[in-house]
């Protein structure tokens, strides 16, 4: 969807490579993208990326929620308010968002206190974003299920 976009879109990526098997992860999804992307890392702060009036992938949100959880010591409110108030900077850049997230709430119940925690930060982030979104699109073994379209 990005590249039907974009000739030169941008992928940002939030992970956190704290393995080398996930080290060849990321090498792996970056050799699958072509020479037309543009690829910015920013594990935090995605509003001070380069991106403004550009398609961007952001991949992803529960990623991005995880640094954010642990900057600030698994305080699901502090977490909570501050990616809301990052996301609002990173909309401001005027970009065409296409954003990957989880929805872990629909799994198991977690079994620690902390995992709870941020099961539900996550949720609460993704109803942030979509409630702003044009499109939400939810994707269930590479089908896509239209949850919103066009406000």
């Amino acid at each position: 969807m990005a590249l039907s976009s974009a000739k030169n879109p941008v992928y940002l990526a939030t992970a956190k490579i704290w393995d080398e098997d996930f080290k060849d992860r990321v090498r792996r999804h970056q050799d699958d993208r072509g020479e037309e992307w543009t690829n910015i890392e920013e594990q935090i702060n995605i509003s001070n990326c380069n991106v403004q009036d550009r398609t961007v992938v952001v991949d992803c949100i529960t990623l991005w929620l995880t640094n954010i959880f642990m900057k600030f010591d698994m305080d699901t409110d502090a977490s909570l308010q501050y990616a809301k108030e990052e996301w609002d900077r990173f909309s401001r850049l005027n970009t065409n968002a296409f954003v990957v997230s989880n929805e872990i709430g629909m799994g198991m119940h977690a079994e620690t206190a902390v995992g709870r925690k941020f099961t539900d930060l996550q949720g609460w982030m993704n109803q942030y974003i979509a409630s702003k979104a044009n499109k939400v699109t939810f994707m269930v073994s590479g089908i896509p299920m239209h949850i919103k379209t066009n406000k």
